[in-house]
């Protein structure tokens, strides 16, 4: 079963887009880190759509955890977390389940203090046993 087709995709990802710029519209750059592999898949999409629409910049960055078990491997970001301190930064997930996935991509952010993290994902399932909140679904 299709619950989405190509294009139907294409447009959900410019107006999540879109959403992302009329709330960040005033920063002076933001990060979009996407989770693993489908997580990052998605942050590329937006990040092509946010290059084309905004006047501030975008930065692209991966984080790469064991949703499986988060604490047994080491979570990495692709860049150094203190990079993040003061800015605005989005973790992007193509689907949102328990959030457990979510909550534990952030533990590189924990040591810094970013000014927001936002988060993102193309499908919520609402089974959420983690406190997160999706902000642009």
């Amino acid at each position: 079963m299709k619950v989405l087709d190509h294009l139907q995709i294409q447009q959900k990802i410019k107006r999540i887009a879109y959403e992302i710029f009329e709330k960040n519209y005033d920063t002076q750059k933001l990060f979009l880190v996407g989770i693993n592999n489908n997580g990052y898949a998605f942050a590329q999409l937006l990040f092509e759509q946010l290059r084309e629409i905004c006047n501030f910049e975008v930065e692209l960055l991966r984080v790469t955890l064991s949703p499986a078990n988060p604490l047994h491997q080491p979570v990495e970001l692709s860049i150094y977390a203190i990079e993040l301190h003061n800015q605005s930064v989005i973790i992007v997930d193509d689907v949102a389940n328990s959030g457990r996935t979510l909550f534990y991509a952030m533990k590189p952010i924990y040591d810094v203090i970013p000014k927001k993290i936002e988060v993102a994902a193309l499908v919520e399932r609402m089974h959420r046993t983690f406190p997160i909140r999706i902000e642009y679904v």
